[in-house]
């Protein structure tokens, strides 16, 4: 089948590749031409497992191409992913510039039938937007259908090639035949395609991402009590986890959510539910939740450290809002880095991934270190924000040799409390 993919960030590249990868001829279309030259050199700009040995392979064998030229791409394709950016306004709502943008390019182009498909998470409703500015530039013939996204960031790569289940969203028989066969190949398991109509595919993907959000401030919130009470939170969690009503993923307390998906997403359905005349306790206690955990875990450093920590400095582990990824949009260490500068301290960090996008944060503020260890040479505290697996299983009498005291604040809960009291570490965790 002839695609073209409209945007090259996390979710439009890995679904060109992925789709180029069942033998389809995919174009995907960016207005970066510096970037879609690294593109085309096999060079990617974001870090996901798997995803640049095939872009390489596919680019090698021609079903995979790069191009700013829009008219080109629509023209050439019978299906058009929008896959650009929503980022969130001020107010919250979703902001869909760049979606009618290409909406508009889109109608400008279409020399016949096209599959319009709606990748980006957007809210409900926009696919009429997008019709209706289509409708101005065309009399051809065409269909908008809604196809969220449910990738995972550090695994989008084998979600989209071995998904648990496709969402359409169509009002359309012509389309709906489509989509289901440009799917077929992810789907020989029997996972569900899911059709439904547009809106409530639209509000599928809101509703998922909120829904998980509000586990894991569930999670925290009961982290906290358990703090206050004396209960282990990590006991309660494998408690509750037993009972298959409610699963053990996204129940990890922590340093709340972040990424590019569940803050936005959350504000935008908040937005929606609030243009609507809807109640929306649940969704606001959520992100409240989430806004206050960092906070507490800032209090726990300066209540152990005082106020004023001028002289003191912290080496960190983990700088990406999750592991394997690079991404650090509203990571958690962001708000935590920000507030050790602020109060003086001194700061040396190590991610795997994420120097890049730090250092276009910080950039000298603080110090890069090598690896894991040269971030606790001579620090006055540890502190883990990202749980990447070579943080799991780390030599602690290194550690402790390396620290100026043996004081470390996990904000993953990543090690158990009481053997690092028994190699003589003050630790700090959540909810233990």
């Amino acid at each position: 089948m002839q695609i073209c993919v409209i945007g090259t960030g996390y979710v439009g590249l890995v679904v060109g590749t992925c789709l180029a990868e069942m033998g389809n001829n995919v174009i995907c279309i960016d207005n970066d031409r510096d970037k879609l030259d690294m593109l085309e050199k096999g060079i990617v700009p974001i870090y996901e497992p798997g995803l640049e040995d095939l872009i390489k392979v596919n680019v090698r064998e021609k079903r995979l191409e790069f191009s700013s030229n829009l008219k080109y791409g629509v023209e050439k394709s019978l299906v058009c992913f929008i896959a650009v950016g929503t980022p969130q306004s001020e107010d919250g709502a979703a902001d869909l510039q760049y979606v009618e943008a290409v909406a508009e390019s889109i109608g400008q182009a279409i020399n016949g039938y096209k599959v319009i498909v709606d990748k980006s998470t957007v809210p409900v409703g926009t696919a009429d937007r997008v019709t209706s500015i289509i409708k101005k530039y065309t009399n051809h013939e065409f269909d908008v259908v809604s196809n969220p996204e449910f990738l995972k960031q550090g695994a989008a790569v084998d979600d989209f090639l071995k998904p648990d289940r496709v969402v359409i969203g169509s009002n359309s028989q012509r389309a709906t035949e489509i989509m289901q066969e440009l799917y077929s190949p992810f789907l020989r398991t029997g996972n569900p395609v899911i059709i439904m109509d547009v809106k409530s595919a639209e509000m599928t993907k809101y509703a998922a991402n909120s829904f998980l959000a509000v586990k894991i401030s569930y999670a925290n919130e009961i982290a906290n009590i358990c703090e206050a009470v004396g209960a282990d939170a990590e006991m309660v969690r494998i408690g509750m986890c037993s009972d298959k009503r409610i699963g053990s993923q996204f129940l990890f307390p922590g340093l709340g959510y972040g990424g590019s998906c569940f803050p936005k997403d959350v504000k935008a359905l908040l937005k929606t539910a609030k243009d609507n005349n809807c109640d929306y306790q649940l969704l606001q206690a959520a992100d409240d939740v989430n806004r206050r955990q960092r906070k507490i875990f800032i209090d726990k450093i300066l209540n152990r450290f005082g106020k004023d920590l001028s002289g003191l400095t912290f080496g960190i582990w983990g700088l990406a809002f999750k592991p394997k990824t690079n991404d650090m949009r509203m990571a958690p260490s962001i708000t935590i880095i920000n507030a050790l500068l602020e109060h003086g301290a001194k700061v040396q960090a190590y991610d795997p991934k994420a120097f890049g996008l730090a250092k276009s944060i910080w950039g000298n503020k603080i110090t890069y270190a090598e690896n894991s260890y040269d971030a606790l040479k001579d620090a006055d505290c540890m502190l883990l924000l990202t749980e990447w697996n070579e943080f799991r299983r780390p030599d602690f009498d290194r550690i402790k040799t390396l620290l100026k005291t043996p004081v470390i604040f996990d904000g993953r809960n990543q090690y158990e409390k009481e053997r690092m009291s028994r190699r003589g570490f003050e630790y700090h965790c959540i909810g233990r």
